[in-house]
């Protein structure tokens, strides 16, 4: 059922995807979407989060083993490329969701409630990033470390993401690039 929901979120928008259809496409009854999640929103969310984390395990992304090796690498280097290539991936996955949650969110307030708790969600485990490589002496003097966390906050974010490819062209691929490339400009040199 989530493939299926997906395939048709994803081409179709979240308007026109209907539950009935997710059941057609899925080769299940009708009732079964119906009884699974109750509301196009709840599916939708349930997909999202799939995509999120990338399989159905009960795992929050703090728990997974790239955000955890981002906050434990070696080096700074090793954190930047662990959360780069993480972040990278969950925008391979969840990107094309992403966009049809923004496009939903403004007939749907529980799906714009979602979105904007997973905002403050990787807004906190950004700055956590930024916060454990200052605490381990991986990053260089600052006199302004609120603008390190934000700045890797917001180059986080699925927005970013977002308005990148739609200005660029950008694949995750060279997303991970730039955030690499970004992360280590922000939190490597010093600031004056």
């Amino acid at each position: 059922m989530v493939e299926a929901a997906r395939a048709l979120f994803v081409r179709e928008g979240y308007h026109a995807t209907t539950l009935t259809a997710v059941a057609d496409r899925a080769e299940v009854g009708h009732r079964t979407v119906y009884v699974r999640f109750g509301t196009k929103a709840a599916l939708l969310r349930h997909v999202v989060d799939v995509a999120v984390a990338g399989d159905t395990a009960e795992r929050a992304v703090a728990e997974r083993d790239w955000y955890r090796a981002a906050l434990t690498g070696r080096t700074l280097a090793d954190r930047i490329e662990a959360l780069a290539e993480g972040t990278a991936g969950l925008m391979e996955r969840a990107a094309d969701l992403f966009e049809v949650v923004l496009q939903a969110q403004a007939t749907e307030p529980e799906l714009a409630e979602a979105f904007q708790a997973g905002r403050a969600d990787t807004r906190g485990l950004l700055r956590r990033f930024v916060e454990s490589a200052r605490t381990d002496g991986l990053l260089a003097e600052t006199t302004d470390p609120a603008w390190q966390e934000e700045t890797v906050a917001l180059a986080g974010q699925a927005e970013t993401y977002l308005l990148l490819r739609r200005t660029t062209g950008w694949a995750p691929e060279q997303y991970g690039a730039w955030l690499r490339r970004t992360l280590t400009h922000v939190l490597a040199a010093p600031l004056r």
